[in-house]
């Protein structure tokens, strides 16, 4: 069976967030979860760090950072409309990002097949100098500017099927033609950002792709994505390392969007980003958590998730197919499109 790591570590409870959507309750629920079913038992767990100052800098400006620190020490306040720091956040978000480190590392250094950093605060939103959408500093990010640094890697992908565009990582990478970003997400939705005409910039130019989905994908439009878009650019792009921002608010019972995919859907997903890794790049393949705000739906996925990265067949999903109803859209001709701009 498959080597697969997970970072876990009490300090990412102590973000305190209050009613906020974006709460411990998201870990909490998913540790319980995975330890009920068996499943912690399979896992290997890779201690997490902080990062440091240098690290998180690689990303975000200096002042940035050096703000987030005064206002959790003051107590903590709202940094943005959307986003809440506690007097103990500066830590929890040093070692979100650490934690992504420490996987990095594992999964690289051949100790792991894969790994699964369940970290908050989430990190995709987060720009080069303000915190957005929950996100203070941009974990998959700081992640990739250090194997990059680190290991000399000279193509990394990331693959980002949070259901909100993470326009912090876009924004991150726009004009280095050494990370491929791909994000799927709801268009138009949060944070409006991610139109198929976004591609780069300078030497960056073809590599990043969106695909902004219409309200009402499910499991059959994300495959058809995969197949058709992510799948041969991944491939064209052949990167020695893939991340994955996880985001699972594109389940249907997830109320801050509009979308259906099913658990068995997410386990699809993974289960074709595993094989173009293991096609690609001897496997190397790191997840880190973003969205997801429904408790059962969130833990069930995750464990799906793990279950895909072990090699078991069989998924569960106790929430079964969407009971929204909404209309199944037609995405041809978005794939057409984004196939012209792509060349695909």
């Amino acid at each position: 069976m498959n080597k697969v790591g997970y970072v876990f570590d009490p300090i990412y409870l102590q973000h305190d967030t209050g009613y906020h959507v974006e709460n411990a309750s998201r870990l909490t629920s998913t540790m319980n979860y995975l330890e009920k079913t068996g499943l912690l038992s399979e896992l290997v767990s890779v201690k997490a760090r902080a990062a440091t100052v240098s690290e998180i800098a690689a990303v975000h400006e200096r002042g940035y950072i050096s703000y987030v620190e005064y206002v959790c020490h003051k107590g903590g306040a709202w940094l943005d409309a959307d986003t809440v720091v506690s007097g103990k956040t500066y830590g929890a978000a040093l070692y979100a990002a650490g934690g992504v480190l420490t996987a990095v590392d594992a999964v690289v250094k051949g100790e792991l097949d894969s790994a699964f950093a369940l970290v908050r605060p989430p990190g995709h939103h987060a720009t080069f100098d303000q915190s957005m959408g929950f996100c203070i500093f941009n974990n998959i990010a700081v992640a990739a500017k250090y194997a990059l640094a680190e290991y000399k890697f000279e193509r990394i992908a990331i693959i980002d099927f949070d259901v909100h565009h993470g326009n912090g990582t876009q924004e991150a990478f726009y004009s280095d033609p050494r990370v491929l970003y791909v994000s799927t997400h709801q268009f138009p939705h949060y944070p409006g950002t991610g139109r198929v005409e976004d591609t780069g910039t300078g030497e960056g130019k073809g590599t990043t792709l969106n695909i902004p989905m219409p309200v009402g994908c499910g499991d059959a439009q994300f495959n058809e994505v995969f197949n058709q878009l992510i799948t041969p650019a991944v491939s064209r792009y052949h990167p020695q390392v893939i991340l994955v921002s996880a985001g699972y608010d594109p389940h249907w019972a997830d109320e801050l969007a509009q979308m259906q995919m099913t658990t068995t859907g997410f386990a699809g997903t993974v289960k074709m980003i595993k094989q173009l890794a293991d096609e690609l790049c001897g496997g190397k393949l790191v997840f880190t958590l973003e969205g997801g705000y429904n408790l059962e739906a969130l833990s069930t996925s995750i464990k799906a998730t793990f279950d895909v990265l072990l090699g078991k067949p069989a998924i569960e999903d106790v929430l079964g197919p969407s009971k929204r109803n909404l209309p199944v859209p037609d995405i041809s001709l978005l794939i057409n499109q984004v196939k012209k701009v792509h060349k695909l």
